[in-house]
């Protein structure tokens, strides 16, 4: 369970920053309503650690917009560790968020949508590659670094890897365009990543998106090292 206070921190952070991210739901048209628009992101919850895999709404908060303040609820979940996920509607000029409203509207459940975003952003950006990246390590990419953060999502992927690694697969997604990752059983490439998570995130600065690190076993993820103290 997320505890109170880390909610409470992060309502703030989101009801200031909300309008200032340059994607608020004013600005969805109705061309850009379709359900082969929407897209799913991953973004940083600091000081949470929800140590279980699922999507839990973040819930109200006030934002001020043109001079007025307003209640909303965008479609955001918090998912794991110290990330959340916003559903969005993506075009070529804008990525905008979805208000609970919209998301409604598309009539699936929140487990549904996330499929579909996942497909939608696999056939627009392409099917996640693999680099090898330093250290042993593999980073994860597709046509846009926007969302390469999103292929954590796509768990038909990471099946496919736990095939080849069956004692499980421990990945990194300290920014949006960079989601890293080693077999469990490469000791010396994840100890890579836990020395090197904490200045990998803070060195992201806006682009940041978590400080922990995760493992990918029997078909789920989970908290492998907890996000770093703020």
């Amino acid at each position: 369970m997320i505890e109170r206070r880390q909610a409470a921190l992060f309502a703030l952070a989101f009801c200031a920053n909300a309008f200032s991210l340059g994607s608020s739901s004013a600005q969805i048209t109705d061309a850009m309503r379709r359900p082969d628009n929407l897209m799913i992101v991953l973004r940083e919850s600091g000081g949470s650690n929800k140590p279980d895999e699922s999507l839990k709404p973040v819930g109200k908060g006030k934002v001020i917009f043109d001079g007025q303040e307003r209640e909303v609820q965008f479609a955001w979940f918090f998912y794991l560790g110290d990330m959340h996920v916003r559903f969005v509607y993506d075009s070529t000029n804008v990525m905008a968020n979805l208000t609970i409203e919209d998301f409604e509207k598309l009539r699936l459940s929140p487990d549904e949508a996330l499929r579909l975003a996942v497909a939608n952003i696999k056939r627009v950006y392409g099917k996640p590659g693999i680099v090898p990246w330093t250290g042993g390590l593999m980073q994860v990419k597709g046509k846009s670094p926007d969302v390469d953060s999103s292929y954590f999502l796509d768990r038909e992927f990471w099946r496919g890897l736990l095939k080849q690694n069956p004692a499980g697969v421990v990945a990194a997604v300290p920014k949006r365009g960079g989601l890293l990752f080693a077999p469990l059983s490469d000791a010396k490439a994840v100890d890579g990543l836990r020395k090197g998570i904490a200045y990998l995130h803070s060195s992201s600065e806006r682009m940041r998106v978590s400080s922990a690190l995760y493992l990918f076993k029997d078909d789920h993820w989970t908290v492998f090292q907890a996000p770093q103290a703020q």
